[in-house]
């Protein structure tokens, strides 16, 4: 299963603005991206509801996952932990103010 960590960097969390970019880009990346961060379960990350009620704020570390079972058709192991390294560097770079 490829999982990667990352920093929310964005001043607001991923709330809002952020939470909306993030969210379309792991919907266009076609994959069942999730997303967690300690003392939480696990959201889908293409559900701008669940994300931003998922309380991910200013510098939490979040678990980006995509299970190996949910890859759909035509997508590869590679094309998802590519995926979710531009979802860690997306998450990197949201510097809202």
């Amino acid at each position: 299963m490829p999982v990667r960590k990352a920093i929310v960097s964005a001043a607001i969390g991923l709330h809002a603005r952020p939470a909306a970019v993030f969210v379309r880009a792991v919907t266009d990346s076609g994959l069942p991206v999730t997303i967690r961060k300690d003392g939480i379960d696990a959201v889908d990350a293409r559900s701008l509801l669940e994300v931003m009620t998922a309380d991910f704020n200013y510098g939490c570390e979040v678990e980006l996952a995509v299970k190996e079972s949910a890859l759909p058709a035509g997508k590869s192991l590679g094309e998802a932990e590519a995926a979710l390294s531009g979802l860690v560097e997306l998450l990197a770079s949201q510097k809202a103010s």
